[in-house]
């Protein structure tokens, strides 16, 4: 019964999805998920311990997360570009909303008020900002480059603005550099000029400077990144102990030592305390698989003829990729650390339904479409654009 829901001669819509989706992206963002399942099991026990909690309960949390997470990404791949715009579209009014009410009712955690509590359970509304301000800056830099006359680039600015200032306020200079990121990404493959790139590149660089002599606990993140002997570099020396102790084949699991006193081991830091248990080898193998994530994305999105999909898959891709780098990067203490977590891998529920959503609708919109594929490579130049009618 399960072969013939997934025969090709069957019209339903489960066999339409099974033939038109890209199998192997599938397979990569489930293997993540696996990955971040086993690296919590290594992770999640001894900070549970250290806070008098059940050894299984960050463990227990990951998963019961991982399904509906899991749900939302199946969901948000049945899409068609015009409900992914409409899903987008609500998720980002909803996001804003509640971005906005961060600095009315949010609690403070770790130096920036970004949390709402609600029910017994508390969300980071920038988590879905992001994937739906990505999307919808898409369709409207889209419309622009369709017809003339719509102002799709200065509504995305607009909302740029309203999203950065409301992180600078809470603050949270971590998210704020992935949304511009994100955006700049966007504004790039859409075939901005080199003068504007030239711009905003120093004012980005103005941002950073602006951070550091105006956000107190910037100023220490940077000082104790330049200067260890200057502040409490505690967490990442501990980060770095457990990135070399597992050598290349690690101690196996549950035998690290350094992660039982790395206070973040199961969130921003799950990356090094992996690295321990399972070794150099597994991590490159993770960092393997979110690099092919990356890439076959950004392939796919060069096949498509409808704009609005080469852009939002692009932007979508762009944000996992960078927001993975940053982790990566903060893990390795290659910059300072920015409390970013590691798609599909680090424990925190916001994060793994939100980086669902998003992952979904980049699924859904590189279905295959015979009549809307072309060559890859073709610049966006040189696309006859239609717009569909989905």
């Amino acid at each position: 019964m399960f072969s013939r829901e997934f025969s090709r001669e069957r019209k339903t819509p489960l066999a339409e999805w099974w033939w038109t989706v890209d199998r192997p992206l599938l397979a990569a963002f489930f293997a993540l998920m696996g990955a971040g399942v086993i690296m919590s099991f290594a992770a999640s026990p001894a900070v549970a311990s250290r806070l008098g909690l059940s050894e299984w309960h960050f463990i227990v949390r990951h998963i019961f997360f991982l399904l509906p997470a899991t749900i939302v990404m199946i969901m948000g791949s049945f899409l068609t570009p015009r409900m992914a715009r409409q899903a987008a579209l609500l998720v980002l009014a909803f996001g804003l909303i509640a971005l906005a009410g961060t600095l009315l009712v949010g609690y403070e955690a770790k130096g920036s008020q970004r949390w709402i509590a609600v029910g017994g359970f508390s969300f980071q509304p920038i988590e879905f900002v992001k994937p739906a301000f990505a999307v919808i800056s898409a369709w409207l830099i889209s419309e622009k480059m369709r017809l003339q006359d719509v102002p799709g680039h200065s509504m995305t600015i607009m909302l740029l603005t309203i999203i950065v200032g409301i992180l600078l306020l809470q603050p949270d200079i971590g998210q704020t550099a992935l949304v511009v990121f994100t955006w700049a990404g966007l504004l790039f493959i859409s075939g901005i000029s080199w003068w504007l790139i030239s711009l905003l590149g120093g004012l980005a660089l103005a941002a950073i400077t602006g951070a550091y002599f105006f956000f107190p606990h910037v100023t220490r993140r940077f000082d104790a990144f330049f200067n260890p002997e200057t502040g409490d570099n505690y967490q990442v020396e501990k980060a770095l102990q457990s990135l070399l102790e597992g050598g290349w084949f690690g101690l196996g699991p549950g035998e690290g030592v350094a992660k039982r006193s790395l206070p973040d081991a199961h969130a921003d830091f799950v990356f090094s305390a992996a690295a321990g248990e399972f070794g150099i080898l597994f991590c490159l193998v993770l960092v393997s698989l979110i690099a092919f994530i990356v890439v076959r994305s950004l392939l796919l999105a060069q096949q498509q003829t409808n704009l609005f999909a080469r852009l939002a898959v692009s932007a979508l891709a762009i944000q996992f990729g960078v927001q993975s780098a940053i982790n990566l990067a903060v893990n390795l203490n290659l910059i300072p650390p920015k409390g970013m977590t590691l798609p599909f891998v680090s424990y925190g529920g916001t994060s793994m339904i939100a980086v669902a959503f998003g992952m979904g609708l980049l699924i859904g919109l590189t279905r295959r479409k015979p009549q809307e594929t072309i060559p890859s490579g073709l610049p966006i130049s040189r696309l006859t654009v239609r717009q569909e009618a989905l």
